[in-house]
């Protein structure tokens, strides 16, 4: 605020307090000024998203991304990650990446995260049909193109992705109101683009439902084993009459419902159309909006889809009691769905775990235990120079000092650490 705007604020007060609160008042300012030039000069607690763009001939117009990789992803340059693309990418990015830093791991795998602008055309671009009235007035908004921003999303940006960041071909859509209803058109018109969907308060009542009845007659056809969709829908069922609840929307027959009535109609479609394959998960939030749903639905829509992911029988894992073989036959189980569901093989548990567990069992006296999980580090991570160092420690405690040293110099050879060549020469002069 400048300090004309202050003075005549001030005019407003007697004229005996005038000096005194435009003293305290300039002062409170300045102090708050100060405040934020020092933020503004300062590194920043948290950013997110690496912006990026690339020029589309199938929309003729360059369009804005946002590139967000795991914390792993320098680490490890060898490691190729699922990838995750999120419409109007500028705003929902920063979520689901939050959702990732808490979730990522042992709920979720860890994944690329893409967000796509959607600040121009927004309608254009996200809307499948082309209408001319909306309720009975006149829409004179550009829209009905999303054909042709799927095919920019398929012929263009994914393999823009693939050739600059190490994703694989597994990926999810995720997309709010409009976005939701490209989502669904994806799902619905070219399936094999995307993995999973999350279709957050979708606008499914666009052009008088149409794309619900192609949705019904589509799933009454076709096989959709390998995909998964998440929908919500928010408490606003009404715009006005607060007595229209979830137990009686369906009997409103207004324009008022017929949003929220859409998409109670796609998850009894759905429902009845199980024949398909295709899982699906439903959820209601009554205590929230139009405009505050997406918050939630990101965190559980992603929990829901990943919910294979996580982590199982932990309990045996963490019992010093469960036998090497029940250990083995529950690690080779996870590999298997894994890969079951990515379609290309993954390691079941992340390194630290295989390399925590081993050291584990070395300190409690179960010596096969520990050797069998540093095994699976090496199987799974062939080129990890930590993993062979762990092997030799695993022999060195054996006192077997001619494979430790076999280990540690193959762990010299990947990484050329001095550690490894000191140790080296320490097993040698045990020999």
């Amino acid at each position: 605020m400048s300090i004309s705007s202050l003075s005549s604020s001030n005019n407003e007060l007697s004229s005996s307090k005038n000096n005194n609160m435009r003293t305290v008042l300039l002062t409170f300012f300045l102090i708050i000024s100060q405040q934020i030039s020092n933020a503004q000069s300062s590194t920043f607690l948290y950013s997110v998203g690496v912006a990026d763009s690339l020029y589309s001939k199938t929309l003729n117009e360059s369009r804005d991304i946002y590139i967000q990789v795991p914390e792993s992803y320098q680490n490890d340059t060898t490691k190729q990650y699922p990838v995750v693309y999120i419409l109007d990418g500028e705003v929902f990015l920063p979520t689901v990446a939050n959702v990732f830093n808490f979730y990522s791991g042992g709920f979720m795998p860890e994944m690329v995260i893409v967000g796509i602008s959607n600040a121009k055309h927004r309608t254009r671009d996200l809307t499948p049909s082309k209408i001319t009235t909306k309720y009975g007035m006149p829409f004179n908004e550009e829209n009905g193109e999303a054909v042709n921003f799927l095919k920019f999303i398929k012929d263009e940006l994914i393999p823009y992705v693939e050739s600059n960041y190490r994703v694989t071909d597994y990926r999810t859509l995720i997309g709010h109101s409009y976005g939701g209803l490209f989502a669904m058109y994806s799902l619905v018109n070219n399936p094999d683009i995307f993995d999973n969907y999350l279709c957050i308060d979708p606008s499914l009542d666009w052009d008088n439902q149409k794309l619900l009845k192609q949705t019904k007659e589509v799933l009454s056809k076709q096989d959709f084993s390998k995909k998964s969709l998440y929908v919500s829908l928010s408490g606003q069922l009404h715009m006005q009459n607060p007595e229209i609840t979830i137990s009686n929307v369906m009997q409103d027959t207004t324009d008022f419902t017929i949003f929220s009535r859409s998409n109670l109609m796609l998850s009894d479609i759905v429902k009845d159309n199980k024949h398909s394959g295709l899982t699906f998960a439903w959820k209601f939030y009554p205590n929230d909006l139009h405009g505050t749903i997406p918050l939630p639905s990101i965190r559980d829509g992603l929990l829901s889809t990943f919910e294979w992911f996580q982590w199982e029988n932990t309990s045996k894992i963490n019992d010093p009691e469960t036998s090497k073989d029940e250990l083995l036959r529950i690690v080779n189980y996870r590999e298997e769905k894994l890969l079951n569901h990515f379609g290309y093989h993954v390691s079941p548990y992340p390194e630290e775990l295989l390399n925590m567990s081993g050291y584990m069992n070395l300190d409690i006296q179960q010596p096969e235990k520990s050797k069998m999980y540093f095994e699976l580090a090496l199987k799974y991570f062939p080129k990890s120079a930590n993993a062979y160092d762990s092997m030799a420690d695993y022999y060195e405690s054996q006192n077997d000092t001619q494979n430790a040293l076999a280990f540690v110099t193959k762990a010299y050879e990947l990484s050329g650490s001095d550690y490894y060549k000191k140790r080296m020469e320490d097993l040698k002069a045990q020999n």
